[in-house]
């Protein structure tokens, strides 16, 4: 797989952090805030991913002698060569918990270290943040349409080259059941799952023969592809007759699965077909550029489908692609900083933070988080961020803090949690959400407001360097 190492970065990393080397500003201690500013697919939501892989690359980033050679060769200061030959990180990470549900705007980490280490991770951060956001959210969405039904991440001969590999770990966390990938599920501990291509079929004289074949060398989970001639008048048959084959060896077919067609119609006819011959044990599967829409659609419509697998749309995140998460500087040197706009809500926001998510008395959500200074406490009200007549108050609420010291001097104070772990928590915080915020049409706008000290502080930052 990819090395990340100190190569795995954009270019102007490095010209600023030779800067800071050469006029010795290494040390010079640094927030940045990692923030998004659009939820993906016009959603209410966004599922957080990725933080174990980032925690795990800054354990180990570094620069390789090949990565050396490289620089030297392209005009970096030999100095700042020498220094990055012994570079780690030694930063201290204060993150939102992986698979929770997170907003526009709100810090989702902070990271604080030496304004040269806190900026040199900024690409392989937002590069492995952003991607595996993207994706969670994702499989989080069809997982809100699934139900209990099971979901495989079929995607990785349609990921964007490697990609498939952290694609299949973050759509585990968005909800999916078991991937394709079998490198992912080995590295994972993912559940794999696969059945048979057309071509399998193809390779044989007929279709009665290759299922044969194959159900007798997978006679525990045996699978078998329907559509590659006539689903309803071959495929079908075909596959009933080697379902009573296996019963009187004491087996049973474990599923069928469709590929193409009207999907409702062929799921429905098969059931009718599989149940009237006594195979009411087998389970549909059904496959073919599958997404959200596709899947409700498929369900409001009846379909008896047990399996869904999905490809395309999941491991590319398609129709948006990316998201739009940024790495902003907050503090340094001592002083807060700002970044400075036309538009109001590209304005960052200064120092160290606390992110609370509000509830009322009984513990529910009440589709509201608050950022504050990281030592304020009994914050009384949230004012919106833009508008300054507009507040909440926050008496008799009950806050939850969500940023929490992960890593400390370049070491994770955790050891990481399991897959299935982070899954179940984050289909447990998703399902908090009440459902105004998870529909897929004109959801619910959720609110992040300011306390009263941060956006004071904010606010002279703006005069001042509006002057």
């Amino acid at each position: 797989m990819i090395d990340f190492s100190g190569s795995y970065t954009d270019d102007y990393e490095l010209t600023m952090a030779q800067v800071y080397f050469l006029k010795g500003r290494t040390e010079s201690r640094a927030v940045f805030d990692y923030f998004f500013r659009k939820l993906p697919f016009n959603g209410g939501y966004a599922v957080f991913a990725g933080l174990d892989t980032l925690l795990d690359v800054l354990e180990n980033w570094h620069f390789t002698e090949e990565d050396l050679a490289f620089l030297q060769q392209h005009g970096f200061n030999k100095d700042f060569i020498h220094y990055l030959g012994s570079f780690r990180f030694h930063g201290d990470v204060y993150s939102t918990a992986e698979g929770d549900v997170v907003f526009p705007t709100r810090p989702v980490l902070e990271v604080e270290a030496g304004i040269l280490e806190a900026q040199i991770i900024e690409t392989v951060l937002l590069n492995i943040l952003n991607f595996q956001t993207l994706i969670a959210t994702k499989a989080s969405r069809m997982r809100q349409v699934a139900g209990k039904r099971v979901l495989v991440d079929f995607g990785l001969r349609r990921a964007q080259g490697v990609g498939g590999y952290h694609a299949s770990r973050a759509a585990v966390i968005g909800g999916f059941d078991a991937t394709s990938n079998v490198r992912a599920g080995m590295d994972f501990h993912i559940p794999v799952s696969g059945t048979m291509a057309h071509s399998f079929i193809e390779s044989y004289d007929d279709e009665l023969t290759a299922f044969r074949d194959f159900a007798s060398c997978y006679p525990d989970n045996c699978v078998l592809l329907v559509d590659t001639y006539n689903t309803l008048e071959s495929g079908l048959p075909n596959a009933i007759k080697v379902g009573k084959e296996m019963e009187k060896q004491g087996k049973k077919l474990s599923g069928i699965r469709l590929d193409s067609g009207d999907l409702a119609y062929m799921a429905k006819e098969s059931r009718k077909m599989l149940d009237d011959a006594g195979l009411d044990y087998v389970k549909i599967a059904v496959s073919n550029q599958l997404d959200e829409y596709i899947i409700k659609s498929l369900l409001e419509q009846g379909a008896p489908v047990d399996y869904f697998g999905v490809g395309t749309s999941l491991v590319t995140g398609g129709p948006d692609a990316a998201i739009d998460g940024v790495y902003k500087l907050a503090y340094a040197a001592g002083e807060p900083r700002i970044k400075l706009s036309e538009s109001w809500t590209k304005i960052t926001l200064p120092y160290g933070k606390q992110v609370y998510r509000v509830r009322n008395q009984d513990g529910l959500l009440t589709g509201a988080d608050v950022i504050t200074l990281r030592d304020e406490e009994n914050v009384e009200r949230m004012c919106h961020p833009f508008e300054p007549d507009k507040s909440l108050s926050l008496i008799g609420s009950r806050r939850e803090a969500l940023l929490h010291q992960v890593m400390a001097k370049g070491k994770r104070l955790y050891p990481p949690r399991a897959l299935a772990m982070i899954r179940d928590y984050s289909m447990k915080r998703v399902e908090e959400l009440p459902g105004e915020y998870r529909r897929f049409e004109n959801p619910h706008i959720y609110k992040i407001g300011l306390s009263d000290r941060l956006r004071d502080q904010r606010d002279q930052l703006i005069e001042q360097f509006k002057k």
